[in-house]
């Protein structure tokens, strides 16, 4: 990746988008890049933050997994995603691992230099704290979904919520590019492979939704948004 191609995956983000050219330029300059193996861990739970980091190629699955061995998956960050701003922030322990899916290329913004430059021009400050609002609104539904919501309603919020990050229009309707098997939809919502596809299945029949091997299509996003509204 050249310096330009560094400066093209910030600016294509809403973490960078709306800096001023000058300071996108210094982040760009401090770019380092990393390549991960299938399987390879990035950081894991506990591991002491390194900085903010963007997927440039493959994927990266973020979970934990329980003493009993069951994994709870928190996300998958797919090209041009950024992750790993909590603990940048407040310098905590990472609070999930985070291991590659596939042959994988990392850019990182390291910490210690991130935090230079918004010292340098606290102004910045203010973008960044409405990112980081941003996913924890998405943090507090996800809580609340669990709680409150029926498996129907979680699975259609989820899906809207991954339309809005890995959506792209084709011929059959909107897909989520995004390689999405149905065990980890489950992981996704703390449900059972059998549950979920039992909704998906529900979905298809309604026009819904189209699944074709771990890819989704929604067909009515309407009545998608209805059925996440209803829960």
């Amino acid at each position: 990746m050249s310096w330009t191609e560094e400066r093209a995956a910030l600016v294509a983000s809403d973490w960078f988008r709306e800096l001023p050219p000058d300071v996108v330029t210094q982040f760009a300059a401090m770019a380092v890049r990393r390549r991960l193996a299938d399987g390879e861990l990035l950081f894991a739970q506990g591991d002491a933050p390194d900085g903010l980091w963007n997927v440039v190629s493959g994927r990266i699955r973020a979970g934990s997994v329980s003493g009993e061995g069951k994994e709870l998956l928190v996300m998958q960050f797919e090209p041009g995603a950024w992750f790993g701003e909590i603990s940048m922030f407040d310098g905590l322990p990472r609070t999930h691992d985070s291991r590659a899916v596939g042959a994988t290329e990392m850019l990182m913004l390291p910490r210690d230099k991130f935090l230079a430059v918004l010292a340098a021009q606290p102004e910045l400050y203010p973008h960044f704290v409405k990112m980081l609002c941003r996913k924890l609104r998405l943090a507090f539904s996800y809580i609340e979904d669990a709680q409150f919501a029926s498996l129907p309603a979680r699975l259609a919020r989820r899906l809207v919520d991954l339309l809005a990050l890995y959506g792209r229009e084709t011929p059959e309707g909107l897909l989520i590019d995004l390689h999405l098997p149905q065990d980890d939809l489950g992981r996704m919502l703390g449900a059972s492979r059998q549950s979920v596809s039992k909704e998906l299945k529900a979905l298809e029949a309604g026009g819904v939704v189209a699944v074709d091997y771990g890819k989704l299509r929604i067909r009515d996003l309407s009545a998608l948004q209805k059925i996440a509204d209803a829960g």
